[in-house]
């Protein structure tokens, strides 16, 4: 890091660094126009390569959404059988065609035996071959038979061989109760597979999220910024984003919260948060006093943990279903003094989306300090305690009094 040197004489000299300004750079207007910015720092987003960065910890959400929690001890399982349809939904397809399987398999084995059971305390089996015999059912003379006639009965086959008479009411009822029985197992199962079919879990695959979250101004506010884009031509109605911070603290009576979940806005109060998804959207959270983020610089991010789960829902045009996607990011994917590279261009009278470039970043000239620390420094500007030379950018603060040491506001993030 290198101090920018001016002569006494130039207009945006300042007084020199003091020994904690030795790192510091100071950067007059012109070297802060983005179009000045070298092309090898346009990059995807760099690595970081400290060891920080490298530690394992357990996310809340992963990358693609699955929450990281597991569930245990829970003494009232009945509460499950009570919503046995979402139960059901919401196995995995290797149980749940278990569970479609065997829901049929079990009635046809059960009826199946009734019938041979039938059929054998009234002797229908012992006078096998006995025309003179007025069976209850016809041609079931033994267990196979039997489970034969359930099966046909229940799927409406009818091959015609096998037929319940009139020479027994017990035949007729067990007949209609199996018919009701299959109806409903019908329904159920159908239901059931139509619903998991169609769940829109899929359709989150292909709504996506920037790898990185970045931090830099935007109109003089410091922000915190993602892009979401659709890969669909079939677009979400209604689509809305919301965001939240997971982070543990301890109060000030010395009680401990683990994760506590505290709301990140992204524009409720203006309608921001309402997306018309048809191109990648970069959203913005703006650091301001009602954000936990206020406190937050460059140089403490380093030391925070916490996590940032963002949740996008919308309607899916083609099925009508709501479909949520989320991801996450901790502090280690969160870039100082970065923004998104545009990934549209117009072309052929229609605008066309390169999402080559939608992870892409490149790196601007950001204040180190917090929101708060630049809010104080240009409420003390305004009441005239502080001076800024005129060719300095309005993005770095600068002190020129040397009774009023504000060092922080000098150093910018690269």
């Amino acid at each position: 890091m290198v101090a920018t040197q001016h002569h006494p004489g130039d207009p945006s000299w300042c007084p020199p660094a003091t020994p904690q300004e030795a790192g510091t750079r100071f950067y007059p207007l012109h070297r802060l126009s983005v179009a000045n910015i070298p092309s090898s720092a346009r990059s995807k987003s760099p690595a970081r390569g400290t060891a920080a960065s490298k530690r394992q910890r357990q996310r809340y959400v992963t990358k693609v959404g699955k929450c990281q929690v597991n569930l245990g001890n829970i003494q009232e399982k009945k509460r499950f059988l009570s919503d046995i349809f979402t139960t059901i939904v919401d196995l995995k397809y290797r149980w749940f065609l278990f569970v479609f399987m065997m829901c049929y398999i079990i009635t046809w084995v059960v009826f199946g035996t009734i019938y041979f059971f039938d059929a054998w305390v009234r002797g229908d089996i012992r006078h096998r071959g006995d025309p003179e015999w007025r069976a209850c059912i016809e041609n079931v003379d033994d267990f196979i038979s039997a489970l034969l006639f359930s099966v046909e009965s229940q799927r409406t086959i009818g091959y015609g061989s096998r037929m319940v008479t009139a020479n027994c009411a017990e035949g007729v009822i067990l007949l209609m109760a199996q018919s009701i029985v299959g109806s409903m197992i019908d329904a159920l199962m159908v239901g059931c597979m139509f619903v998991k079919i169609s769940r829109p879990k899929k359709r989150a695959q292909t709504l996506i999220f920037s790898k990185n979250c970045v931090i830099s101004r935007r109109d003089e506010k410091l922000c915190l910024m993602f892009r979401v884009g659709d890969l669909r031509d079939s677009h979400m109605v209604d689509a809305k984003i919301r965001a939240k911070l997971i982070k543990s603290r301890q109060t000030a009576e010395g009680e401990f919260i683990p994760l506590e979940q505290s709301e990140l806005n992204l524009g409720y109060d203006t309608g921001e948060d309402r997306l018309f998804l048809v191109e990648p959207q970069i959203i913005c959270h703006v650091i301001n006093h009602h954000s936990p983020f206020w406190d937050l610089s460059a140089e403490s991010l380093r030391r925070e943990q916490f996590e940032i789960i963002v949740i996008l829902e919308g309607i899916v045009e083609a099925t009508g279903m709501t479909c949520q996607a989320r991801t996450s990011y901790t502090e280690d994917e969160i870039l100082w003094g970065y923004r998104f590279e545009p990934c549209m261009s117009l072309e052929k009278g229609a605008f066309r989306v390169d999402y080559s470039r939608f992870e892409m970043t490149f790196e601007v000239q950001t204040p180190a300090a917090s929101a708060k620390e630049l809010h104080e420094l240009k409420e003390l500007e305004l009441a005239g305690k502080l001076s800024c030379p005129p060719l300095l950018s309005p993005h770095v603060v600068t002190e020129c009094d040397p009774g009023v040491q504000w060092d922080l506001a000098l150093r910018v993030h690269v």
